[in-house]
This record gives structure tokens, C-alpha cells and sequence, in this order.
């Protein structure tokens, strides 16, 4: 059954127009369903009857839809709607963007009035006729969901509405159509999403003017089948073009107000970072970030707290709005820890191919307390000293010496000094490798003399992974942590990971393709047990690519089931409900998903919660529709993320920007705000230099109501390059 078309039928009989929708009717069904449907239109006058042809798969026999339009002559009677076809309207046999739902259209006269009509197939008369059987077929799908229209909170009863003509309209081929609008200068139906309906009628109401002008005469068109009265209604209804635009203006109601001649938000995301920089999130917003987005899958609620504390300072400090989204880590199959690596730090200078140094290392020195170093200075490595008293005999010049780890004496010469937020640091070069771990110490030579300067502390452990090559094995286990940092040797045994939800082990088998952090390694499961899973790896990098701790894992073709909220997101829930602005929510995958969530957030009464449907997954982009229609039931702020880091391996990659563009033009026609999200500038973010496709990307995100960047290293830079792209004047040019 289709779910992405709303296709109605129009058939007559005994005078009337009877209508049936694909998107609520069995396929079985559907010709015993359309022989009981009450009537809605009435043919009073002789029509030009337009016949669709909608078939639903392959090998279905097509069942044939009927459309009636006025003929102009009041006096005839409406005969047999049958007829031999003289219109088509794809000049080509041609499938439509639904693979399982194919449109065409004829063109019959009533035989009660029926004469060859002398117009050709592109003039405006049978083009008018073309677009009233389309108007028709867009009121019908309204009537026959009326009572799912109905149950759509009052907030969203035009954006709901529009939403169905644009399902319906997107079930026809309307190739030849939109040529032959063009050449009169008429819009493609394609970019009127937003409002269906009143774009239609419009381009009704200025054909009809230039078959009039064109004729040099006034003709008596009647109202046929309700369609002139319905449409002289929409003057003064909720469906015009106006109307419709200021449905939801820029997504005010969820993202909030934009400032100055920006269109777009931009959505920073933060982590642990946050908490060890004071100036990180102030230098975001004043960057040009309107939203800080938390991650609950990472951090607890004291980090969060922290954080959405230094955002509420910051955006009044600096007098600039800035809302908070925190996404539920859903229901999403993970990597499991891995053994802790080594404490230990290396510090590297810049060489050349030679091997020589042509830029030493830039160290941050300072007491533990004082907190990281200043935002404009990036360092390559901070050391962190036990010993305020001592480190503050420290002058600019001095030779701070240690030995490494491995024995071998190295120097770190103080350059400046610089005052921060909570004490004083140093900035000093290495010109050396050194490998730095905690309780070493330091001290500086004087007169021949040595003065300690204190123990390093706090140096983070290295972040342990798993290199793999294409062709390793993978042992997949439920609760077992891998304790290699390096894939073993020929002789050894392959390296294990663990995934301690058991979704996993019962809804694989061998030969299902299993991709983990987010596509960058691919495999083929081998074999499987009640603990383990054996997968061969089939794509890596050339030198191997790293798999962590915490990273995703994607089985496309499963039938894998999760539930819509886990035991931890209806905890995190309702820390976000009293601290954030938004609540973003992972992995949905269908309607009951969406019933869920809004069981929850009435039961917490949480009516002007945003929400934010992430669409990661291959259900919830062929449910979109059917899911936006349920959220709309509650009164909640409503919005869409792209998520395009797994919707690529469930969908496909050359299938992601076809997708993405589809939720883009779906979101339009319902009015709500599209989060355009993952890999946004990432080249930038993390090595400070932006790529020309990622510009290119961001130039796609326009379209969006906000463009949401990933954290990294040159987060702050990112933002306000970005900012640069989006500012209204660069847009203008």
C-alpha cells in the first residue's frame, strides 16, 4: 500500500463524483470501497470528463479515475463517460517518482455534446481543463481525509490540509503539464508546495482571463461541478497564497525569532568541550550561533546543567536569543566501551618532508585551576601543573626542562605569558618530540641551579579504538570489551567489541550488511549466536579506519525493532521539558512512535515543548508524511532534522540527496522547519579548512529554516564563516 501518495479516485456514476484514497484504502479493496462512497460532487451541466489511470504495482490492471469539468454549454445533458482518448498528459511513457503509482490522463467529451475539439493539445482551453480536473482531484483527496483533517490541532489545521493536496498533486505525472504552463508563462506545480490549492486556483482564474481575452468575447462559463463556487470561497478563506505563507512564518514558533536579514538559524552543537573552555559558548553565540544543541547520549545531567547555564548567561550577557534543543539518544545500536588506553600525552612539532622542524609545538602551561587557554590561542598540547606557587616564578625567556617518559631530556621555552579567566598561563614551544604523562617533573635551570616549577597532572588517557582493514574479522559480543588498541597479528584472535542491546544478536544473519560509524567501515555478517556476531569487514580505508567506543551501528536490510522512547530518554525527558527549549527524538521509525511521544509529553503537560523528528531511518522517510500528520494532533511546536549521517546507510548514499530533497519538499507543503544537519562544513569544523562541496552544501541548506554544525576543533571559525554565507546582503549579491 502507498504510503507517500495521497491518490484519490474520482469516478462517475448516477451523476456523480465519488472519491477513494490509496493512502487509507487496501489495494484489493479499493474497486469494491469506491462502489459505496457518498457523493460530494455534483454534475449538474455537461462536462469534459478527464480520465486518470492510476495502477498500483507492476502487474495490477489499472482502475480508471474520472475527473469532469464544465463545458461551458448549460444545456446539455451528461452522458457516457467513455470515450476514445485525445490528450495524454505525458508526451512519453513515464514513471512516476513513486515506483509503485503511474498517472496518466485523457481527454473525453460528454456524448451528449460531443464534438472533435479543434484546439490543440498546448492551447489554453484544453490546458484550463487540464488544471480544473488537478483542482479537483486535490479537493477530493481533502474530503475523502477529512476526518484525519479533523483531528489535527487548530495550530496546524491549513499546514495539515495543504499537506494532503500536496500528496495528491505528487501522485499525478505532471511533466507535460508544467511544459505547457510554462509556455504561457504559468509556474511548475512543482514549486508551489507551500500552497497548493490557492496556486492552483490562481492559475485557473488568469487562464480563464487570457481564453476570454483571447476569444475577444464574453463567455458564460458556469460553475460546473462546485469548483467556480469553491474557488470564489478561497478569496476570502485560509488558502491563499498569503494566507498560507504566514502559516508558519520562519518557523518563529520552534526556532525562534532570526536576526537581522538572516533566513536561516544556525545550530551549534557542544559537548564536554564546553565545560573546559569559559569562552566557548559565548563566542558561539556572538559568532552569529541562535541555538545550542546538547546530545543526551553523551554527558549527565550536572554537564547539561552547566552547560544550558553558561548559554542562559552568555545570550543575556551578550543580548542575543539563543535557544536550547537536546536530543533523547533513542533507541540506536552502539559500540560498547572499550578498555581505557594509556595516559599518556606526545607532543609534536611541525616537520617538513625531510624530517626537519619548521614550526615548534605550541604548549598552553598553566596551574590546574586556571582553566583553558584563551579562545583566540589553539595550542597543539596543555599541561596542566600541580603548583601555582611555583609555576609563578616562571618568566618569559626561561627554559622549562623534564624527561620524557621514554628518558630523553626535553625543553619547553616560555614565550608569553597571558593573563585568563581564573589565573595565568604560559605559552611555550617544543621543538622536540616528547612523550608527556602524569607525575613528571619539571623545573627550570638558573645560575646552574635547579628550581622545580611542579608535577604535570591530569594528561587524558588515549582514546582506545580498533584499526580495521578490509578483509579482518570483527567478533561482535553482548557484553565482552575489546582490550586491543591495534588489530592483532595472522596468529592472533580477531578483536571484540561489545553491543549490549540484544536487538541486535536476534535480528541479524549471515549475509546481512552491517556499516558502523555512520558508513566509514562496512561488513557482511558471517556467522551468528546467541552472543556473538562474526563479521567480515568488506570497506575501510587503505591504511584501516579506527572504530571506537560509542559509535553507531546500522543493519539496513533488518527487520530490526525498537521501542519509540527507552527507559532513559523518558528520564532525560523530563530534564529537557525543564531546562530546554526543544526536544529532538532519535530513530523514529512510525506512527506509533509519534503516539508515544505525544502520550508522554501530555501526560507532562508539556504543550509548548518543541519537538523535533529526526529522520535517520528508511521507515520514517517513507512514513513521513503519515508520522507529521499524528505530531500535528498536539499543539507542540513542530519540526524536522535531517539526519543524514545514518539516513545515507540506511537509504543508500547515491540515494541521500533525492531524500533529503523530498523531506525538504514534503516539509514545505506541512509549513515546518527543516533542521539540515551532519557533516555541515566538517572539514572546516575539524581541521580549519573548508572544502568547495561543503560549500556547495551549504548553499543546498539555505533552503532549510536552520543549518546545524557538528562540534570539533574550529567550531567558533565555523560558525562564523557560516554566518558569513547566510548574512542577508551576501544573498542579495
Amino acid at each position: 500500500m502507498t504510503t507517500l501518495g495521497a491518490l484519490s479516485a474520482y469516478v462517475v456514476a448516477n451523476q456523480a463524483i465519488q472519491t477513494a484514497d490509496i493512502l487509507q484504502l487496501p489495494t484489493s479493496n479499493l474497486r469494491r470501497e469506491l462502489q459505496h462512497l457518498p457523493c460530494r460532487f455534483h454534475v449538474k451541466q455537461p462536462t469534459h470528463v478527464f480520465q486518470i489511470l492510476a495502477t498500483h504495482g507492476r502487474n495490477q490492471k489499472p482502475r480508471m479515475s474520472t475527473f469532469s469539468v464544465p463545458d461551458g454549454n448549460k444545456k446539455a445533458e451528461m452522458g457516457s463517460s467513455h470515450g476514445d482518448p485525445v490528450l495524454v498528459m505525458s508526451k512519453k511513457k513515464r514513471r512516476s517518482k513513486d515506483p509503485d503509482v503511474e498517472a496518466v490522463a485523457s481527454s473525453s467529451q460528454s456524448q451528449a455534446n460531443f464534438c472533435p475539439n479543434s484546439e490543440q493539445p498546448g492551447s489554453q482551453g484544453i490546458l484550463l481543463d487540464k488544471l480544473k480536473a488537478v483542482h479537483l482531484h486535490v479537493l477530493a483527496s481533502e474530503q475523502w481525509n477529512a476526518s484525519l483533517l479533523k483531528l489535527c490541532h487548530r495550530n496546524y489545521s491549513v499546514s495539515a490540509t495543504n499537506l494532503v493536496h500536496y500528496l495528491a498533486l505528487k501522485c499525478l505525472d505532471l511533466e507535460q503539464l508544467n511544459e505547457d504552463l510554462s509556455s504561457v508563462g504559468l509556474l511548475n506545480l512543482e514549486t508551489v508546495n507551500s500552497h497548493i490549492l490557492a496556486s492552483l486556483t490562481a492559475a485557473i482564474r488568469l487562464l480563464e482571463t487570457l481564453k476570454l481575452n483571447s476569444l475577444n468575447t464574453k463567455e458564460n462559463i458556469g460553475p460546473g461541478i462546485d469548483t467556480q463556487n469553491r474557488m470564489d470561497q478561497l478569496k476570502n478563506e485560509k488558502f491563499t497564497i498569503h494566507t498560507m505563507k504566514k502559516a508558519f512564518p520562519d518557523g518563529e514558533l520552534l526556532l525562534g525569532p532570526l536576526q537581522h536579514d538572516r533566513t536561516t538559524h544556525i545550530m551549534a552543537t557542544v559537548g564536554q568541550e564546553a565545560l573546559g573552555s569559559e569562552m566557548l559558548i559565548t563566542d558561539l553565540i556572538k559568532m552569529g550561533a541562535s541555538i545550542i544543541r546538547i546530545n543526551c547520549a553523551h554527558g549527565n545531567p550536572s554537564d547539561w546543567s552547566e552547560i544550558i547555564r553558561r548559554v542562559k548567561r552568555s545570550s543575556q550577557l551578550l543580548e542575543k536569543p539563543c535557544r536550547i534543543l537536546m536530543d533523547l539518544a533513542g533507541p540506536k545500536l552502539r559500540t560498547g566501551k572499550l578498555k581505557p588506553g594509556e595516559c599518556v600525552m606526545k607532543i609534536s612539532p611541525k616537520k617538513n618532508a625531510t624530517g626537519n622542524v619548521i614550526f615548534p609545538a605550541q604548549v598552553w602551561l598553566c596551574h590546574k585551576g586556571a582553566g583553558p587557554p584563551p579562545a583566540h590561542f589553539t595550542p597543539d598540547a596543555v599541561l596542566f601543573i600541580d603548583d601555582q606557587e611555583f609555576l609563578s616564578k616562571i618568566n618569559v625567556g626561561d627554559t622549562v626542562r623534564f624527561h620524557d617518559i621514554r628518558g630523553r631530556k626535553r625543553m619547553l621555552k616560555i614565550c608569553r605569558r597571558l593573563d585568563v579567566f581564573s589565573g595565568t598561563g604560559y605559552v611555550a614551544e617544543c621543538s622536540r618530540t616528547a612523550y608527556v604523562e602524569s607525575g613528571m617533573e619539571l623545573y627550570v635551570k638558573r645560575k646552574k641551579l635547579k628550581f622545580p616549577i611542579g608535577k604535570v597532572v591530569d594528561v587524558p588517557s588515549i582514546e582506545p579504538f580498533i584499526r580495521l582493514r578490509v578483509g579482518d574479522l570483527l567478533i561482535i559480543s553482548r557484553d565482552r570489551l575489546c582490550e586491543q588498541d591495534e588489530l592483532p597479528g595472522p596468529t592472533s584472535s580477531a578483536p571484540t567489541i561489545a553491543c549490549s542491546s540484544g536487538l541486535l544478536f536476534d535480528s541479524v544473519k549471515p549475509g546481512d550488511p552491517i556499516a558502523f560509524d555512520d558508513g566509514k567501515i562496512w561488513g557482511v555478517v558471517q556467522g551468528t549466536s546467541i552472543s556473538e556476531i562474526i563479521v567480515s569487514i568488506t570497506h575501510a580505508g587503505p591504511k584501516g579506519t579506527k572504530l571506537g567506543s560509542e559509535k553507531s551501528i546500522n543493519i539496513p536490510e533488518s527487520n530490526i525493532w525498537f521501542e519509540g522512547l527507552t527507559s532513559k530518554d523518558l528520564m532525560d525527558l523530563d530534564f529537557v521539558s525543564a531546562n530546554a527549549d526543544m526536544v529532538g527524538v532519535s530513530f523514529i521509525r512510525d506512527v506509533r512512535d509519534i503516539v508515544v511521544l505525544c502520550q508522554e509529553l501530555e501526560k507532562r503537560k508539556l504543550q509548548n515543548l518543541g519537538v523535533v523528528l529526526k529522520i535517520e531511518t528508511k521507515s520514517a522517510f517513507e512514513k513521513l508524511p503519515l508520522m507529521l500528520l499524528e505530531a500535528m494532533k498536539s499543539s507542540n511546536p513542530l519540526g524536522v532534522m535531517i539526519a543524514r549521517g545514518d539516513l545515507a546507510v540506511e537509504c543508500g548514499w547515491e540515494k541521500l540527496a533525492d531524500v533529503q530533497d523530498e523531506i525538504l519538499s514534503v516539509c514545505n507543503a506541512a509549513h515546518i522547519p527543516v533542521i539540515w544537519a551532519t557533516q555541515v562544513l566538517e572539514s572546516l569544523v575539524k581541521s580549519g579548512v573548508p572544502t568547495r562541496a561543503e560549500l556547495t552544501d551549504v548553499a543546498n541548506g539555505r533552503r532549510a529554516g536552520c543549518i546545524m554544525l557538528n562540534k570539533g576543533k574550529h567550531i567558533v571559525e565555523a560558525v562564523k564563516f557560516l554566518d558569513g554565507i547566510l548574512d542577508g546582503s551576501s544573498i542579495k549579491m
